[in-house]
């Protein structure tokens, strides 16, 4: 496990998108993971910048997204796919037929699930996973639990991870409370994994993923066993952890 320390979230994102350009000037056919939320919203702009630039190009890329609400439309302003298309994916020029998000209007769980399994092996794998990295430890919505949720599945969002989604929405009250999210064996599987993680409200479930046990209490805690991950971070993330 490789640790970047960043200055602030400006140079996070700054360092995550030259590790992301990087693996596409390497393999321009590759297929990225991708996350949305606030943490890696810095590291699209930067990408598109340098797309901007003629430095980048994504159009042999293929994505496939850790997750989305179950019940909102893609043409929802608060769904993951609207969220890919505004921050990245409409100002770059990536082929939108190989762009993959669950949909969150099948209504049939364990078909929703099968279908997007489907779709990542049928990729060849995932050769550079994102990930952001929750309050209480989830990636993707792989919420803590008694066992690691191995692959796509439809989970029930808990309060804290409402609570910090509400923002986004009119009201608590309008936050879906289901998900449909990649599991703990399809992140496992990619090749490289790259998290970025922000604040000094991450630092303390930083440190125990990092340096706690092996458990699905802090689902991250899983990635000490990958052996390809780079965490790049910042200072007042990385504040817990002995320098």
């Amino acid at each position: 496990m490789i640790i970047y320390k960043a200055a602030d979230y400006h140079d996070m994102s700054r360092k995550a998108a030259n590790i992301i350009s990087a693996q596409i000037i390497m393999k321009p056919d590759c297929v990225l993971g991708l996350a949305t939320g606030s943490s890696p919203v810095g590291t699209y702009k930067q990408l598109i910048e340098w797309y901007e630039k003629g430095d980048l190009d994504f159009s042999k890329v293929t994505s496939i997204n850790l997750d989305e609400y179950k019940g909102l439309s893609p043409d929802s302003d608060q769904s993951y796919r609207y969220f890919m298309n505004n921050n990245l994916f409409d100002h770059i020029n990536i082929d939108k037929s190989r762009t993959f998000v669950p949909n969150g209007l099948e209504s049939d769980a364990r078909k929703a699930c099968n279908d997007y399994n489907n779709i990542i092996a049928n990729s060849g794998g995932i050769d550079l996973q994102l990930l952001g990295l929750g309050h209480n430890g989830h990636i993707g919505f792989n919420e803590p639990g008694e066992a690691f949720e191995k692959e796509t599945h439809c989970v029930n969002l808990t309060e804290s991870t409402i609570e910090a989604n509400k923002r986004f929405f009119a009201s608590e009250a309008d936050v879906p409370r289901q998900a449909y999210t990649m599991g703990i064996k399809n992140i496992m599987q990619a090749k490289k994994i790259l998290v970025i993680v922000s604040g000094e409200s991450k630092a303390a479930i930083l440190k125990e993923v990092l340096y706690g046990p092996i458990t699905p209490a802090v689902p991250a805690s899983i990635l000490q066993l990958h052996n390809d991950v780079t965490i790049v971070a910042d200072e007042a993330a990385l504040s817990l952890i002995p320098q």
